[in-house]
């Protein structure tokens, strides 16, 4: 029976589809949700997509304003609302035919922050910070927002941001666990301060090169990595490069292979002699104690003995490694895991366990920055459901393969590290929004390359004041911490040139930097004290952009005279200038033959005389030029003085790009 004919059905298939085509829902960027923070007294761009060629109503409650645009033919729309002082909270409602209304939102400061693992560091996680836990039961700040991107990365500039949670939330302790303690810590004293909302825009990215974060049309002004540009467009270059690359990797794997005696003379055996090897404390990054510098595979091993009510059953072994492991226990390969910040839980059988006698092996593999199991103590641990046994103390530890005895290890941007492929991802979603400033902490992985970073900082930041539109854009960051081993006499140092080159970028207008080698540790190059971190980031902020009466910034050095066998410096920030405890320490000074000694310094009104015995004619100084400095000038403000040198000899970094 011929219940339509073929022209009702499709006069009704074009009906239903007018309905569903009539009935679409705006859709909005990741970043207009309820919940968020707009900067105040601003014209704030506020854009979507509807039906085509449909008009659409915007409504803001803080002034009652209707503002109208008609969708284009792909469906996008934009219209500007006119925010006001600080306040709220407000709401927005979108009507094109059908309405959306945004709750809950605050006008007030929005703070781009961004970086590497520093910055994104969370409160708990793999950070933990310092009393954490106290913090997270702490953090009730309802006028406080957060906003955490998604680690993305793209060969060319992206329209919206993906972000975690759905979108912005309100500070409180159920939501700050695992957001970027630094930015939680600068809202917190700035609100404190000011009682205004603030905004957190938190987008960064563990372990990243600056380059990633700049976009191509700033890179290419400089030319150092033309061909890595070439590459995220053509793909005939990207093909090329990647063939070049995958040679000489195998090339070099090979040599590794062959080199690493780990795998050669069988490790994992649970048998082996160990008679020669060493001893180190886990969990510490491995640079902080014996092997300094190192990247490449060293081999832990650790006999313990289960207690009776873990015996019998299936036992988690956990812990934290940076980069790679693979786990044997009594022999045989139990788990493998890439990531520096992945926390490690190997489920093991109990047939694999014995009553006695258990060893369990851990092959680390590093390939830049800090290395090891690293972590709290409580951190690396067997447990089962109801009972632990924790493993920190003493291993047994051998270097299966040290990278500086082979080439130069290839090295192809891919990823998150290509050239501008986080700009793209992670901050051109952004720039049409108006903002407060940017909090920046970043420069661990460029330090290799420090002398090119003096060129790189600057055009990043010059680069996001062009994009943003906003050329005064207040750019406030962390110099590097101090960190890994201590060394007794003073030398070259990569971490140095790289604070340098941070000093020196304070050279551009409402800039502001923190100095944290009175913060850092040794075995961590993650300070777990980020609560200063936050709060001297906040002091810049609330005296430079807030007009508060605060001291933010220790000595800064600015030029030096010689008379005799004695230096005098001179300082910017010079009231009050002293050391922080006993006698000055930290300087020390060369002749013409550029080799540095112990200094002795002395306060002499607002100035620095430096001199050393046995030095008659001296021509340098240089203050904190180590990795793990332990100098100690600061002024009236209690704040730490950034490292510096007078000299402008040729670093260890120059020319490496």
């Amino acid at each position: 029976m011929k219940l339509f004919s073929k022209n009702t059905f499709l006069t009704l298939s074009i009906a239903l589809a007018s309905i569903v085509t009539a009935s679409a829902k705006v859709t909005l960027p990741s970043f207009f949700t309820d919940n968020m923070v707009l900067q105040q007294k601003s014209s704030v761009p506020f854009w979507g997509e509807s039906t085509a060629n449909t008009t659409v109503t915007v409504t803001s409650s803080w002034d009652k304003k209707s503002y109208t645009a008609k969708a284009d033919a792909s469906g996008k729309w934009t219209v500007t609302l006119a925010t006001p002082a600080y306040g709220g909270p407000f709401t927005i409602t979108i009507d094109d035919g059908d309405k959306l209304t945004l709750n809950n939102i605050l006008i007030g400061e929005v703070w781009l922050c961004s970086g590497q693992s520093n910055m994104e560091m969370p409160l708990d996680g793999w950070g933990k910070i310092n009393n954490y836990q106290q913090e997270i039961n702490n953090a009730d700040y309802p006028q406080i927002r957060l906003l955490q991107a998604e680690h993305v990365d793209s060969a060319e500039p992206l329209k919206d941001l993906k972000v975690q949670h759905g979108g912005w939330q309100v500070c409180s302790p159920k939501t700050i666990s695992d957001f970027s303690s630094t930015a939680y810590f600068f809202a917190k004293k700035v609100y404190e301060e000011k009682h205004i909302p603030i905004g957190l825009l938190h987008s960064s990215w563990g372990g990243t090169f600056i380059e990633a974060w700049i976009s191509g049309n700033a890179l290419r002004q400089i030319h150092d990595f033309d061909n890595d540009l070439k590459a995220l467009v053509s793909e005939s270059d990207r093909e090329a490069m990647k063939l070049k690359y995958e040679t000489d990797v195998r090339v070099w794997n090979t040599a590794m292979e062959k080199a690493e005696k780990g795998n050669t003379g069988k490790w994992e055996a649970k048998d082996l002699n160990t008679s020669g090897w060493k001893t180190m404390k886990l969990p510490q990054f491995w640079e902080s104690d014996v092997l300094t510098g190192f990247d490449g595979v060293a081999w832990f091993r650790k006999e313990v003995n289960l207690p009776k009510n873990m015996q019998g059953k299936e036992i988690t072994l956990t812990f934290f490694a940076d980069d790679n492991d693979k786990v044997w226990i009594n022999g045989i390969a139990v788990g493998n895991t890439n990531g520096y910040n992945v926390q490690r839980n190997y489920k093991i059988p109990a047939s694999i366990w014995k009553e006695s006698g258990n060893v369990i092996v851990i092959k680390v593999t590093d390939d830049t920055g800090g290395g090891g199991i690293y972590g709290a103590e409580s951190d690396l641990v067997l447990k089962t459901a109801d009972a632990s046994l924790p493993l920190a103390g003493e291993w047994k530890y051998a270097i299966g393969v040290d990278y500086r005895e082979l080439p130069a290890r290839p090295f192809l941007p891919q990823g998150q590290n290509r050239p501008t492929s986080l700009y793209n991802a992670m901050i051109s979603p952004l720039i049409k929004l108006p903002i407060a400033g940017v909090i920046w902490y970043q420069g661990e992985s460029n330090a290799d390359r420090a002398h090119q970073y003096q060129t790189l900082f600057p055009l990043l930041i010059a680069d996001w004041r062009n994009k943003f539109k906003n050329k005064d854009l207040p750019f406030y960051y962390v110099q590097l911490a101090n960190y890994m081993k201590r060394n007794p006499e003073p030398g070259a140092s990569a971490w140095a040139e790289l604070r340098e080159a941070q000093l020196k970028t304070l050279k551009l207008p409402n800039t502001g930097m923190i100095v944290a080698t009175d913060i850092g540790e040794a075995e961590d190059i993650h300070p777990k004290n980020k609560q200063e971190i936050g709060y001297r980031l906040a002091r810049i902020a609330l005296a430079k952009t807030y007009g508060v009466a605060i001291d933010y910034s220790g000595p800064q050095y600015k030029s030096f005279t010689k008379k005799g066998n004695t230096i005098t410096l001179t300082f910017d920030y010079y009231e009050g200038l002293k050391a922080s405890a006993g006698s000055l320490k930290g300087f020390s000074i060369a002749g013409s033959d550029k080799v540095f000694h112990w200094a002795e310094a002395k306060v002499k009104g607002n100035t620095i005389e430096v001199s050393a015995k046995g030095i008659k004619d001296p021509v340098a100084v240089r203050y904190n030029w180590a990795d793990n400095p332990d100098g100690n000038l600061t002024n009236t403000s209690g704040l730490p003085a950034s490292s510096f040198r007078t000299d402008e000899w040729e670093g260890i970094t120059f020319g490496k790009k």
